[in-house]
């Protein structure tokens, strides 16, 4: 079982930045797919971004497109999730995520999640 550890989220005001970062223990296959969910208050779970760990493609919910990047560092087990341009909509606790079967944004799919990180943005 891979182990997710997030870290880098903190108050931050609108328009600023801020970087997540996951760091994932155990092995971790090219055909596994890597991705940051977030949770507001009320609201369901919501897919992110996504990244597949093997070839590097990348994936936007079309709410974060061209403010978010997602992106890996194969060598370190690492994720991360460079967010520009925040917005009080983008407060969430955010959650790193794995999935062994592949791309998929339904976070019933994932295998494993890391135990959040607070984003706050102030208005």
């Amino acid at each position: 079982q891979v182990q997710l550890i997030e870290s880098g989220g903190g108050l931050v005001q609108a328009g600023g930045s801020l970087r997540l970062s996951c760091a994932a223990s155990g092995r971790i296959y090219s055909s596994t797919f890597m991705a940051w969910f977030r949770q507001a208050p009320g609201k369901e779970r919501e897919f992110v971004a996504g990244i597949r760990w093997g070839v590097g493609n990348t994936y936007y919910a079309d709410s974060v497109k061209g403010r978010f990047t997602i992106s890996r560092e194969s060598g370190a087990n690492m994720v991360y999730l460079q967010m520009n341009s925040l917005k009080a909509e983008d407060t969430a606790v955010y959650y790193c995520a794995l999935d062994r079967g592949g791309y998929s944004t339904v976070y019933s799919s994932y295998d494993s999640w890391g135990q959040g990180t607070q984003v706050t943005v102030s208005s």
